[in-house]
């Protein structure tokens, strides 16, 4: 907006009104608009490694009341702002929302999910991520139009709606039964489990789950856990992901979705328009994601996604090098018709695949012992690399020109590669079985899951079929 423009970064409101003097690719270089966005995603980082231990030793319910408290202070300081440290401060505070939101809602659902449906529900987290940048770009098209300089503000409060509705579903939700079996609440645990299975016949369920429970308890080091042989190949795709999920170019096309129509010679009120149609086009197709993910699989998702991505990004760059004049506002109708198209192309692809499974993955491969720490990691490889992303891309835009989508696409094509070759399919597949069913299975994961490692893991299905038969009862072991 124009009116938060020229009182938080002049400079940059001062080339938006003469792009003559940069040119349209590099009008919004700026090292503290670009630290606006990232700092949320830096504090992010930092706060993911508090919130590892808040999902394990307060359960995940908790640390989401506390990432609703940060969300709500954060708002609060944003639409006060009365100067750039203000409006930073309040970034930061949304970013140790985002960090300790991101630990727990992934896990939360993941562990309340049944095996059959545990891939759409989870991908509901996805749902409303890509919901709420369709309202924030709704939101920003409409405050544009108030006159008098403080429809920012009201653009920024309005982001305490979301913030309230988490904390109140926070209020209004029981802890899962895997993280009050883990804290040795187990008649609660079996209570809960039975709720939300809906059924009296989930003993078989509810003694697995302590098992896994027990085994995890004689973890006392999870970080160092997880460099672990047998771990390794569940922390390298887990880390993989969230680097590729980034070099995708997604955020940063979410990101500055508005101020990339404008660059490409879009008016103010067409670069809005534009936002809100691939902010729809995100929640459309993440709708798709969550009824396809557990008939076709994570593979083939994936896999499709990144044709389709690579042809969009390639298309568009050649469509940007001959039709996109540095100096020059014009853009033909025709030409900015197919880039919204395209886009929006990218967009779709990326929202049933590498978005919501980023997520997904990691959070059902992780074993119990491990995933509370193997969420934290992907919690901060995801953050890291999206602040060095949204740190760093209007000064890439800068530099490359149209060869921004060049340098994407040839990341969609890497993780492609890696794709067909390293990540197994998961679908429909219980968490507990993914060693023996998946890891052990695979090609070239098989070679890391030495059986006298494993052991220690399958025991527990061993106790499960055999415990009580020869007198053991693993919730005496708790």
């Amino acid at each position: 907006m124009p009116d938060f423009l020229e009182k938080f970064f002049p400079v940059v409101y001062r080339k938006t009104r003469n792009p003559g003097i940069d040119g349209n690719y590099c009008k919004y270089d700026n090292q503290g608009l670009q630290l606006f966005t990232s700092s949320l995603y830096l504090a992010g980082l930092t706060a993911t490694f508090f919130a590892s231990y808040t999902t394990r030793i307060l359960g995940r319910r908790l640390t989401m009341l506390i990432a609703g408290f940060f969300f709500i202070v954060g708002v609060v300081l944003n639409a006060a702002a009365q100067d750039l440290a203000m409006l930073i401060i309040g970034r930061i505070l949304l970013g140790c929302g985002v960090g300790f939101a991101n630990q727990a809602v992934p896990l939360f659902l993941s562990e309340i999910a049944p095996t059959r449906i545990r891939g759409g529900l989870n991908i509901l987290f996805q749902l409303n991520v890509t919901i709420g940048i369709l309202f924030a770009n709704l939101v920003n098209y409409g405050t544009a139009k108030i006159t008098g300089g403080w429809g920012w503000r009201l653009s920024l409060g309005l982001a305490g709606i979301p913030a309230l509705l988490l904390t109140v579903g926070a209020l209004l939700v029981v802890d899962s039964p895997n993280s009050l079996i883990e804290r040795g609440r187990l008649d609660e645990g079996k209570a809960v489990l039975r709720k939300i299975r809906g059924t009296d016949k989930i003993e078989p369920e509810f003694l697995e789950l302590v098992e896994a429970s027990r085994i995890a308890k004689e973890v006392k080091h999870p970080f160092r856990n997880l460099l672990k042989r047998r771990n390794r190949p569940q922390l390298v795709i887990a880390v993989a992901l969230q680097i590729f999920q980034q070099f995708t170019g997604i955020n940063a096309i979410m990101f500055y979705a508005p101020v990339l129509f404008n660059t490409l010679g879009f008016g103010n009120d067409a670069s809005l328009y534009s936002a809100v149609i691939t902010g729809a086009v995100n929640v459309l197709s993440t709708v798709v994601s969550i009824y396809s993910v557990d008939k076709v699989g994570r593979r083939v998702l994936l896999l499709e996604a990144g044709v389709q991505m690579f042809i969009s990004q390639v298309i568009i760059a050649i469509i940007l090098a001959f039709k996109v004049k540095d100096h020059s506002d014009d853009l033909h109708k025709g030409f900015a018709i197919l880039v919204v198209v395209l886009i929006c192309t990218f967009v779709s692809a990326f929202a049933w695949s590498w978005g919501p499974l980023g997520w997904l993955i990691p959070s059902e491969t992780f074993p119990l012992e491990t995933r509370s720490a193997g969420q934290s990691v992907t919690v901060c490889v995801n953050l890291l690399f999206t602040f060095v992303i949204a740190q760093a891309f209007l000064s890439m835009l800068c530099h490359f020109k149209y060869g921004i989508f060049l340098f994407f696409s040839g990341w969609v094509l890497i993780m492609s590669i890696f794709t067909l070759f390293l990540i197994p399919e998961t679908k429909n597949i219980p968490i507990e079985e993914m060693t023996e069913r998946v890891w052990k299975q695979h090609w070239f994961w098989k070679r890391f899951m030495d059986d006298d490692e494993v052991a220690a893991v399958t025991n527990g299905d061993i106790a499960k079929k055999n415990g009580h038969a020869n007198g053991f009862d693993p919730i005496s072991q708790l």
